[in-house]
């Protein structure tokens, strides 16, 4: 199992470095310059206010079939065909809901013409999201890592196309940003469907009505961990929009802040991919979790620690590089977002954990505390700090549910708490900070200032022990 997450976590990571940072910082960066901060602004604020009913696309079946297919491989026909039609008639319920809130906090004619646009991607993405979960529970990672940069890959050509093709004389508008999403997420949901039903020999979609109230039921618990942890981690810039007189300025500061964030994070999130089926067959198969548990955390913590501190102090000189305007309020704005990638990216270990335990209540609690505390600060900072308020409410909630969730694992989980280790990782912080600190004393170039970094990171973990050449040779080697 550790040979296979291994092997799976790289061949994930190599795609995405590939093809995701260029979409990111090439397609997604662009797009923002070309037009504007105000513009951008409103597209981000309306696609996460769209992001947080995504949910209603889902109800946790995604998940739910991931755990449930890495457990009961057999189970694949029979499951697909009801899921695919119970998320046709999802995507109605989601319409109509996503529209009446619109409706309610008054969206003006323009505003519902992108959602509209944009609760059509959200569903196919969301239709991706679960095909792909099919070939995760089945351990198929090669075939789940090539359509997961897939889309990506497509948007970014036909995006490239009309940003520097010369194909059309009118400046690019963010409409065709959105319409490239579109057809890039059809072509993608296309060849895994045809991939899938070739695996599966399914010929046509049946609704069985008892089958479908009995998988939504299971995934109720699901549904509602995912709403919950999507309104805290897209609810900022929807706030922002709402509260402030210059809402689509303040949101369009903040995206392109939490731009990098969210490219890294990404990162993280597919270490989750494979992990989730694979906790979930260790702990039916009643194996041990400790180690694996611990050799991820401890990679996952120190290495986005590292990125995380290099980043935040050269905050001004990559927006800079990236924007040309706001850059100030973006690198402030940067400077306090990208610790939120550590706390983000232990969830992704401790809550992949607790999922595939179906620890779903201690989750849905957690994640409920976790809304409120994010609202609670925005509220209270967004009139006064504006974009730098809901930095600060992002860190503190992500923060807290993180170790939150660290402690659940541990004591449901009954882990040793190893302080030598905890100590070791206090030391190579230390050890980070100081060099970080002596590369700015020396008024270094930032790309030498990374570059020093990113050398002395795995020289420090080496050194420390916290990850061994024995530990890469016994993965290596594992059958």
């Amino acid at each position: 199992m550790r040979k296979k997450l291994f092997s799976s976590i790289l061949l994930f990571l190599l795609l995405n470095i590939l093809i995701k940072p260029f979409w990111i910082l090439g397609i997604d960066v662009n797009v923002q310059n070309a037009v504007g901060a105000e513009e951008f602004g409103l597209y981000y604020a309306i696609f996460n206010f769209a992001f947080i009913f995504n949910i209603l696309l889902d109800l946790g079946v995604t998940n739910f079939n991931t755990r449930n297919i890495a457990q009961h491989n057999h189970l694949i026909s029979k499951h697909l065909s009801g899921i695919l039609s119970i998320k046709l008639l999802l995507f109605v319920v989601f319409l109509a809901v996503t529209f009446l809130v619109g409706l309610i906090i008054g969206y003006n004619s323009r505003q519902f013409f992108l959602l509209a646009w944009m609760c059509l991607n959200q569903f196919l993405n969301s239709l991706i999201l679960y095909l792909r979960s099919n070939f995760a529970g089945l351990l198929m990672f090669k075939t789940d890592s090539l359509l997961s940069v897939l889309d990506r890959l497509l948007m970014i050509i036909f995006c490239g196309l009309l940003l520097w093709g010369n194909i059309t004389d009118e400046p690019f508008r963010i409409e065709w940003f959105i319409a490239s999403q579109t057809l890039s997420y059809i072509i993608t949901a296309a060849i895994a469907l045809i991939a899938l039903v070739h695996k599966t020999k399914i010929r046509k979609l049946t609704l069985n009505i008892p089958f479908s109230i009995a998988i939504i039921k299971k995934s109720l618990p699901f549904a509602l961990l995912v709403l919950l942890m999507a309104s805290y981690n897209r609810i900022d810039p929807i706030m922002l929009e709402r509260l402030l007189p210059n809402g689509n300025t303040a949101a369009g500061i903040y995206a392109g802040a939490y731009r990098l964030l969210d490219a890294l994070v990404m990162l993280a999130y597919l270490v989750s991919v494979p992990l989730l089926p694979i906790y979930a067959k260790m702990i039916k198969e009643k194996e041990s979790v400790e180690a694996i548990t611990k050799m991820v955390f401890v990679a996952v913590f120190a290495l986005t620690a590292a990125v995380a501190i290099t980043l935040s102090v050269r905050s001004a000189d990559i927006m800079q590089l990236l924007y040309t305007s706001h850059t100030e309020q973006s690198a402030h704005t940067f400077s306090i977002l990208i610790f939120g990638f550590v706390p983000i990216s232990v969830t992704y270990v401790f809550g992949t954990l607790l999922t595939a335990n179906n620890s779903l209540k201690q989750l849905n609690i957690l994640s409920a505390i976790t809304l409120g505390i994010n609202i609670a600060i925005n509220i209270l900072l967004i009139p006064r700090f504006a974009e730098i308020g809901s930095a600060w409410a992002s860190l503190v909630a992500q923060s807290f549910v993180a170790i939150a969730q660290m402690i659940a694992a541990f004591r449901i989980f009954k882990f040793k708490t190893d302080l030598i280790l905890f100590a070791k990782l206090a030391i190579y912080i230390a050890a980070i900070v100081a060099t970080n600190l002596a590369m700015l004393h020396c008024e270094t170039n930032w790309i030498v200032h990374i570059v020093v970094v990113g050398i002395a990171t795995p020289a420090l973990l080496f050194a420390m022990q916290l990850f061994t050449i024995k530990d890469i040779a016994a993965i290596v080697k594992e059958k």
